[in-house]
């Protein structure tokens, strides 16, 4: 008889789940093999008997969201992707964190079909599932009808100490609560071990005590290799519709290991060569075989994998006879997950008319945001608490609720970095995009998210408003200074700042056509006038649209004078213009030049960005209510930034701009000062 034959094909399956992410981990010699080495017979009974997915069609609409928020535990997820059929070759696998490997340190969404959501940083996986079973609910709500459940799948997390101890998962769970997201259940992975000891050592609250508080189910599962116990549990959560549920699971990390099982040492760090053998042979398993899948478990799982895709089938089925019922809601619903626009959206969007008098560029948004929400159904979103400040609420629909899942307007409530996590989710489920607003300077809250969603090529939407020292008598507390740099400086982030309506439509035109990252607007509360683009010769329809663009040449008689090019964003443009004005009734030519996104300034040609900005030797004077930090790139040899490098003051916003030095006659001195 041979060794495999003499173990239970369940436990012959689970240990090649353990023993994959023992040698992954060893190979690299770093990771963490004591949770995969624990939470194996889970994502076994999760992949083989519980979860609807199709590893040859991974993007299935109606497919079972998994999300591993406990992401250090990678070499879990990859061997499981590896065993169902995803295309995670067992080279890919020896490979764990190396150069050029799609088996990255954690998840990471887009580098393997699978991974739904990057996660690594805690608290973000069962955020962003939070995101994922409202979405699921959202689209339910729009697109099934009698007899057809075009949308009917559910969210499965796997979070760890670490996550629940993040204030951002707290924001996210208690909102799932609040909506009685049913179809989301998390198994909790009580192992008491943390990198540096004892959970016991900083967190002893009662886990399921808080989640029952905020209107979940809570089940009890005393031992994660008990099966059964785990199937009951599964199936109670299954059968409640009506609150997310949370399984603790009690592990044993590193389980199996003689001399690091349920130690610190087993979380963070490779078991090392020995006793990596060691553990195997309390597996049954062979000790000087790495990287085995006995041929028992490939056919296991290629069977299992074969039952879960039926689902596939019989969903296809489900949708080709809605379609001969429901035409047109298929032919959207195929729209809206193929991510294309509707005909016509962009008229609705540069359609709206100035105010005809001075308007916050948040107002402005407002307007546009209105007409955008009337042309593509499926921008969805909300505020943290402030939509009647921020201008994003949608006035056509209603606030998504517990009794009404069609509704387009999410009450966040004051929860800023679970918004943002939230939203990554919903633009991660595909089908919708999702918008978020808040204050300026409490983007700082959910700075992380921005990170996350650009690292994933998540197409989420930030409308951050009171963007400058501005905002007025609030104070420094609530006014943002650093806040445009420190974003800015994030890869992959694209950060508008229009100067009035015409600019807010076209960098809303931007943000809705971008597909490959995060966008931010940052919008005024103070009113704007209008900018004047009608001289013979000047502006383009698509200049902020290009992220920067010449507002306005030297009048004819300043022409052949020495040309100062002022260059700002936002408020501050009117005062650029203002200078330029006063300037060329002194005798000097002054070009304006408006940056409402220097991303997409930077990805124009170069010939387009050197017309925009002039002669390198030339006078240059950047003026942005903000951190000066980034400007010298655009500033050229002969340049100087006007702008605010210490916090604010409490006073009338048009104070703060005089005192800050924001006005068209410290413009003017600087830029003499430099001629």
């Amino acid at each position: 008889m041979s060794w495999t034959a003499a173990m239970p094909l369940t436990d012959l399956a689970v240990n090649t789940i353990r023993t994959l992410s023992m040698d992954g981990v060893q190979a690299a010699n770093s990771g963490h093999p004591g949770t995969p080495m624990a939470l194996a017979p889970l994502t076994y009974l999760l992949w083989t008997e519980e979860m609807r997915y199709d590893p040859e069609s991974p993007d299935w609409p109606d497919r079972d969201r998994f999300v591993l928020s406990a992401g250090h535990a990678s070499m879990l997820l990859y061997s499981m992707l590896h065993l169902s059929g995803y295309g995670v070759s067992l080279d890919e696998l020896k490979s764990f964190r190396q150069w050029g490997s799609r088996t990255a340190g954690h998840p990471e969404r887009g580098m393997i079909p699978g991974i739904e959501v990057t996660t690594g940083p805690l608290g973000q996986g069962i955020s962003n599932a939070v995101g994922l079973a409202i979405a699921e609910q959202m689209l339910a709500a729009r697109f099934n009808r009698p007899g057809h459940a075009l949308v009917d799948h559910r969210t499965w997390v796997i979070c760890s100490d670490g996550d629940l101890m993040e204030g951002v998962a707290y924001e996210a769970c208690s909102l799932a609560g609040h909506l009685g997201l049913g179809k989301l259940i998390c198994f909790y992975d009580d192992n008491k071990i943390s990198i540096a000891g004892s959970t016991d050592l900083a967190f002893t609250e009662d886990v399921p005590a808080r989640f029952r508080s905020m209107g979940w189910q809570t089940l009890t599962v005393h031992d994660i290799n008990d099966l059964d116990a785990l199937r009951a549990a599964t199936r109670e959560a299954k059968d409640e519709d009506a609150r997310p549920t949370l399984i603790s699971v009690r592990s044993v990390i590193g389980y199996g290991s003689p001399h690091r099982a349920g130690t610190k040492e087993a979380h963070g760090e490779p078991l090392g060569a020995e006793e990596v053998k060691a553990t195997k042979r309390v597996y049954g398993w062979p000790e000087d075989e790495t990287f085995l899948v006995p041929d028992e478990v490939r056919t296991h799982f290629a069977e299992k994998v074969q039952e879960r895709a039926r689902s596939h089938a019989e969903w296809r089925s489900v949708r080709d006879q809605y379609a001969s019922e429901h035409a047109a809601e298929a032919s959207e619903f195929d729209r809206v997950f193929a991510d294309e626009l509707p005909k016509d959206w962009m008229s609705a969007c540069l359609g709206v008319e100035d105010a005809g008098k001075p308007e916050a560029t948040r107002s402005s948004s407002g307007r546009v945001l209105q007409a955008l929400a009337a042309a593509v159904p499926e921008l969805v979103g909300g505020s943290a608490d402030l939509d009647p400040s921020t201008k994003t609420y949608l006035k056509t629909s209603t606030n998504f609720s517990k009794e009404d899942r069609s509704g387009r307007n999410i009450q966040f409530g004051i929860r800023e970095h679970g918004m943002g996590s939230i939203l990554n989710g919903m633009a991660a489920h595909g089908g919708l995009r999702p918008f978020g607003s808040t204050f300026f300077v409490f983007s700082d809250y959910l700075r992380p998210v921005l990170r996350l969603a650009a690292l994933s090529h998540l197409s989420s939407v930030f409308v951050f408003t009171h963007d400058s020292v501005g905002l007025g008598e609030d104070g420094p507390t609530h006014q943002p200074v650093e806040h445009l740099a420190s974003l800015r400086a994030i890869p992959g982030v694209h950060v508008h700042r229009p100067a009035d309506t015409r600019e807010v439509a076209e960098c809303w035109r931007s943000v809705i056509e971008r597909r490959n990252g995060p966008a931010v607007l940052v919008l005024s509360r103070q009113n704007l006038p209008t900018l004047a683009r009608d001289r013979a010769g000047l502006g383009q329809e698509d200049g902020a649209y290009r992220g920067g663009y010449v507002l306005r040449e030297p009048a004819t008689a300043a022409a052949g004078s020495s040309t100062v090019t002022l260059l700002a964003t936002g408020s501050e443009v009117q005062v650029a213009v203002a200078a330029a004005e006063k300037l060329e009734a002194e005798g000097t030519g002054a070009r304006v030049v408006s940056m409402p996104c220097w991303e997409r300034f930077e990805e124009q040609d170069p010939a387009y960005r050197k017309s925009v900005l002039g002669p390198e030797d030339g006078v240059r004077v950047s003026i942005e209510a903000g951190s000066t930090f980034g400007w010298c790139r655009y500033l050229g040899k002969r340049g100087i930034a006007v702008g605010i490098d210490h916090f604010g003051a409490s006073a009338p916003g048009d104070t703060n701009m005089q005192k800050f030095g924001f006005t068209a006659e410290h413009v003017v001195q600087t830029v003499k000062e430099l001629l």
